[in-house]
């Protein structure tokens, strides 16, 4: 096996795994990170999603041989230490989270949008294909438009340039 670098929430890592082994599994089995979640292997659900380099990737569909030197972003890279990102704080705000197995990936979900599109309309949202079992796409919605709100510059935002 090959041993693969790349930076994890802002701490570089190293890992020995088959270079098509799916990111998914490095984080969770090798490196003990369980934000994101397994819900398909085959990237539609979504509740997986991460960002690589800034970009929305689903880690189950994603060798770890393609992250090599490259920067990996999880749920637990988002807050600067005791303060959340803009986007946790108004999932938190909303009491979005019904069972919160799909939260960490629409939250990740959210944080691209917002970086792509500061002010999302309805339709930029409902663009976000992350599956919410429970429904909650109401306040899933309208924490999105919370965040958006915030305005001037957040720490958690400039910690993870995200």
């Amino acid at each position: 096996m090959r041993s693969y670098s790349f930076v994890l929430n802002g701490e570089p890592v190293t890992v020995e795994a088959p270079a098509d082994m799916p990111l998914l599994w490095v984080l969770r089995d090798l490196l003990g990170v369980t934000g994101p979640k397994y819900g398909c292997g085959v990237g539609v659900c979504r509740a997986c999603t991460s960002h690589l380099d800034g970009a929305e990737i689903q880690p189950c569909v994603v060798p770890v041989a393609d992250c090599a030197d490259r920067a990996v972003t999880t749920i637990e890279g988002l807050a600067a230490g005791d303060t959340l990102h803009p986007v946790q704080q108004a999932w938190l705000d909303c009491d979005v989270a019904q069972c919160g197995f799909c939260q960490p990936g629409q939250i990740m979900a959210a944080v691209a949008l917002l970086e792509r599109t500061p002010h999302p309309t309805d339709a930029d949202i409902d663009r976000i294909e992350n599956v919410c079992r429970c429904g909650t796409y109401t306040r899933i919605r309208q924490a999105i438009k919370k965040a958006a709100a915030f305005s001037g510059a957040h720490p958690a935002t400039e910690a993870t340039g995200t």
